[in-house]
């Protein structure tokens, strides 16, 4: 586990307790906003101070200099069902590429899947006697992963066919399981902007982007660089521990290259702020940047940031609103303060925002951050 620290936090910052709060089940987003940018958005303006906005006004939020760093990472259709040789159903989703034709997986049922287990998807037969007419994979269980308790999954495809290529036909995009009452496409769960494949999740500040509100930021001076980390366990596995600082973060891989460092570099010389689309471009800046300072960085990290961590790289954020007890609370609550998080919910709660991925976001601006020792 990665981390720095430099703001204060007390020791209440520090308990999972600290970090429930309770959300009226209607106030679940089971479907996003059409169009896409008239999500709301709460701007919190200072360390006192906070706005009631729609999406689309953001151009007119920030100030011309200022840098938006989005991740254009790609959902993959990671939710396979399956069966086993003797006909049982087994439900797989995809984590994370542990080797070429390797995946660490979540399986159900789980416990009933011994090492040597074989799955088989599509038209695959134990024998692989498919004439070829459609698509099919095979999986053997060759490991447990104790830290996730998922399993590594060994695949065999057809001759000549990549296994992603095999998954986009057989595979559906996961939505997170409180999501049960969508009529969403998968189209609407990635970003417009998305390129790099390998997610299992969206990141999901980034669904509230159209191609005219990019255009219209692009106008008004205000730049756009990408980064790419690849969701995985690491930003929704929850934290299941009362000291959170015990907490291990599943690493997630990342790309940072040299020309957003470049750009990031001009971008604070000339006066501008750095501004962070997600909680996922902010551990890939800040992760790339833990060494002291920001360089070109292309492999995985595992920084876990709560109260008490000195930012390095990202002067704002923009993010939607997080489940109870999750790590991506801990994040935000380190840039503006725990308690000062939980009021913004409350009043988000009080002026019926919607949650989670398909939700409302929210908009931090330098000026509201918490001050830092040395400040």
């Amino acid at each position: 586990m990665e981390c720095n620290y430099g703001a204060t936090s007390n020791e209440e910052d520090l308990q999972l307790h600290a970090y429930d709060y309770e959300l009226p089940p209607e106030q679940i987003a089971q479907n996003p906003a059409v169009p896409r940018d008239s999500s709301r958005l709460l701007v919190v303006t200072s360390q006192a101070g906070h706005q009631h906005h729609i999406f689309r006004d953001l151009p007119d939020l920030l100030q011309p200099g200022d840098l938006l760093v989005l991740n254009n990472t790609q959902v993959i259709p990671a939710r396979l069902f399956g069966r086993t040789t003797t006909g049982a159903r087994v439900e797989v989703l995809l984590l994370e590429e542990q080797a070429p034709q390797q995946w660490l997986a979540l399986v159900k049922p789980g416990k009933r899947l011994k090492l040597g287990t074989t799955i088989l998807f599509g038209g695959a037969t134990a024998e692989q006697d498919t004439d070829g007419s459609e698509p099919w994979l095979i999986a053997s269980v060759t490991a447990r992963d104790e830290a996730t308790g998922g399993r590594i999954l060994t695949f065999q495809v057809p001759s000549g066919k990549s296994l992603l290529s095999v998954v986009h036909q057989l595979g559906e995009v996961p939505l997170p399981p409180y999501i049960n009452q969508s009529q969403a496409t998968a189209e609407q769960y990635q970003t417009v902007y998305a390129e790099q494949v390998g997610s299992v999740a969206a990141p999901t500040a980034g669904l509230h982007f159209t191609p005219d509100l990019l255009a219209r930021l692009q106008d008004r001076g205000i730049q756009q660089v990408f980064i790419t980390l690849h969701v995985g366990v690491g930003t929704f596995r929850p934290v299941e521990v009362e000291d959170i600082t015990a907490h291990q973060m599943h690493g997630e891989w990342l790309d940072v290259s040299a020309e957003v460092v470049e750009q990031i570099c001009q971008t604070k010389a000339n006066g501008g702020r750095v501004i962070a689309v997600g909680t996922t471009a902010t551990r890939a800046l800040e992760g790339a940047a833990q060494g002291g300072t920001l360089r070109p960085y292309c492999g995985k990290t595992e920084l876990y940031i709560y109260p008490g961590y000195r930012w390095r790289v990202i002067d704002g954020l923009i993010t939607n609103f997080h489940l109870p007890k999750s790590s991506l609370m801990m994040l935000v609550s380190a840039l503006i303060g725990r308690s000062r998080l939980l009021a913004l919910y409350q009043e988000a709660i009080a002026q019926k925002y919607r949650f989670y991925s398909f939700g409302d976001a929210m908009l931090i601006l330098p000026e509201a951050r918490v001050k830092e020792s040395g400040e």
